[in-house]
């Protein structure tokens, strides 16, 4: 992504209630999984982590508070498009480590002039939109369905609008080979400022 001028954004303000710990501190091959989809997108001129201000600190990152804690990616999308210069933002969950600079390449590429999402197609067909582009013009969208009560991030861009991706590597949460390698963080322990 050198030389695209564009926002990278990760959304690490979940409760991680299902995963039992802070799933943005767990480790795989002794990194975060916070720090891992950050190295993803360290080739983007802007860089945010969209979470509680005292929660994370990643050197080169900003913190950016979500604006409606507890409702999910799409409230996380919202606070990152808010934040973001205009133009595209390339859209993380913060559990999702095998996360490239290609592929986030690969997505660039495939925008198109009226693209305002540009989503990787899992093996299925199923569009991923938790590591996808966002372009800054779909905020008054998102800030819409989330006024009307709608959570689910895959109504962010109307299809449309949206490129589908075939053929890239999964962008799955939880590989069948990687979860013995996932290592939880101790209860409590927040990642330190550096």
């Amino acid at each position: 992504m050198d030389g695209i001028r564009m926002t990278g954004a990760v959304t690490a303000g979940g409760r991680s209630s299902r995963f039992g710990s802070d799933k943005a501190l767990a480790q795989v091959d002794g990194h975060t999984l916070l720090e891992r989809v950050c190295a993803s997108l360290r080739g983007c001129s802007t860089r945010l982590i969209v979470a509680p201000p005292e929660r994370y600190g990643v050197p080169g990152w900003a913190v950016v508070p979500d604006t409606r804690p507890g409702q999910g990616p799409l409230a996380g999308l919202e606070a990152a498009l808010g934040a973001a210069p205009p133009g595209w933002v390339a859209f993380a969950g913060v559990d999702l480590p095998d996360l490239t600079a290609a592929y986030w390449q690969a997505l660039c590429a495939a925008r198109t002039p009226d693209a305002l999402s540009v989503q990787a197609l899992d093996p299925e067909g199923r569009p991923q939109p938790l590591a996808a582009l966002y372009h800054t013009a779909l905020k008054p969208r998102i800030t819409a369905l989330l006024n009307s009560g709608e959570r689910r991030l895959r109504l962010a861009a109307l299809p449309e609008h949206t490129v589908l991706v075939p053929g890239l590597p999964p962008a799955e949460r939880q590989h069948p080979d990687r979860s013995a390698a996932i290592k939880k963080p101790p209860l409590g322990r927040l990642c330190q400022r550096r």
